[in-house]
């Protein structure tokens, strides 16, 4: 129940590319999110879509660089990264909420990935 599984993480250099997937179950029908954790800092919210994949808010850092979108005949969530930076050196994590909405914190998502690490080069 509410099984989500990333992949898709690497090292890159800056500069480089990454598209990282999550597959989840056929239980999963509300919005969802990727959020990522770097060492030593606290888990950091990147990006959510609503149910349909409509709907889409980024962080602040991550837009012009960062494109989510969801394929549920898939059962599929991407999140493509391009221009990426030391500092996007990181677990990330997809979620996944009960509700339809977009959510931007953490406590709406109960359903999690374990994470796919992702490091960039300088």
């Amino acid at each position: 129940q509410g099984q989500l599984v990333e992949s898709g993480g690497g090292s890159v250099q800056a500069g480089g590319s990454l598209r990282l997937t999550c597959r989840f179950s056929d239980d999963i029908r509300g919005g969802m999110a990727w959020f990522r954790r770097a060492p030593g800092k606290n888990r950091e919210y990147v990006v959510s879509m609503d149910a349909n994949g409509d709907r889409i808010d980024y962080a602040t850092f991550v837009k012009g660089r960062f494109t989510a979108s969801r394929d549920n005949a898939e059962r599929t969530l991407y999140l493509e990264m391009n221009n990426l930076k030391p500092e996007d050196t990181a677990v990330y994590l997809c979620a996944a909420s009960d509700g339809i909405g977009v959510h931007t914190g953490a406590y709406a998502f109960a359903y999690w990935g374990q994470g796919t690490q992702v490091t960039v080069s300088s």
